[in-house]
């Protein structure tokens, strides 16, 4: 195996099981619920709580990870004598990206011997969670340390997201939408549909009416791609926010139109980015030939 790291955070949305599995170090932040802070563990029984609550009510307001606090994890991983990759969240999407360069400088001064490279992977959630996946395959399967960069800076923009919100007040609460945009909206159950550009944003690209149209329109968007690829083998990830039932309609609806489909997974978004859209978001991701929204 090849004897470098790729280390992430926890906003890569991948199960706790898998980062231990193998072996991927991840840097947390950290979330409040009431006066009581959390850091996110990517744990699913964390996640399926934090959700009840949300259910119930719960509001919870997330923040950025500080220069310290990476200056303190790199350092950690550079102790191991190994050269290092990290992923985080597009730098669009996250102040805490510049704090992670900030970081990373100081710490390559204090390792001059070792590489420490952060990617702006353009990508969040489960699309970071793809990205982390594929390379750390390579990683596995032998590929070396510049190589998997290079197969990362080739590949990110190939990696899909879309979206769609049952509740148009997660958005406003975010910014994302005005107070006069989430009323109406809410008024007329119009349903956003989310998509990451090559710049690394979340947009959204169509408004439907309606909680079935808005996953008809994530499912017609993907089978969009399947169609100029051969659809054998690609792996698709669905991460959801209390709404398992409706991400498993979607994935029955593409293992129904492309049966020779590889793993299309279904579990839960991770603490973060729920809190942002909140219950009812479905979010899937795969590599495909490149990002289109349409």
């Amino acid at each position: 195996m090849s004897d470098y790291l790729i280390a992430t955070a926890s906003t890569s949305d991948l199960p706790r099981t898998w980062l231990d599995e193998h072996h991927v170090p991840f840097i947390s932040y950290s979330y409040t619920v009431g006066d009581k802070s959390f850091e996110d563990d990517c744990r699913e029984e964390s996640r399926e709580a934090v959700y009840a609550g949300m259910r119930k009510g719960d509001l919870l307001k997330t923040s950025m990870i500080g220069e310290f606090a990476y200056v303190e994890f790199f350092r950690g991983l550079m102790e191991s004598g190994k050269d290092v990759v990290f992923l985080d969240m597009s730098q669009k999407m996250s102040s805490s990206y510049g704090n992670s360069l900030l970081a990373a400088e100081q710490v390559r001064g204090e390792f001059p011997s070792q590489e420490l490279y952060v990617m702006d992977t353009r990508c969040i959630s489960g699309g970071l969670g793809t990205l982390v996946l594929e390379m750390v395959r390579r990683k596995e399967a032998g590929m070396g340390f510049r190589e998997v960069i290079d197969w990362g800076e080739e590949n990110k923009l190939k990696v899909v997201h879309r979206f769609t919100v049952d509740d148009l007040n997660y958005l406003k609460a975010g910014g994302r939408v005005s107070n006069a945009a989430a009323l109406m909206g809410t008024m007329l159950n119009i349903k956003p549909v989310l998509y990451v550009p090559d710049i690394g944003t979340l947009e959204v690209v169509r408004k439907v009416r309606g909680r079935k149209a808005s996953l008809r329109a994530i499912r017609d968007g993907i089978l969009s791609d399947l169609s100029k690829i051969d659809a054998t083998g690609v792996e698709i990830h669905i991460l959801h926010v209390d709404c398992r039932a409706d991400a498993e309609f979607v994935r029955d609806e593409l293992l129904r139109a492309y049966p020779q489909l590889g793993r299309v997974t279904v579990s839960n978004l991770g603490v973060v980015i729920g809190a942002h859209c909140g219950p009812g978001l479905i979010a899937v991701f795969y590599l495909c030939g490149g990002r289109n929204p349409e």
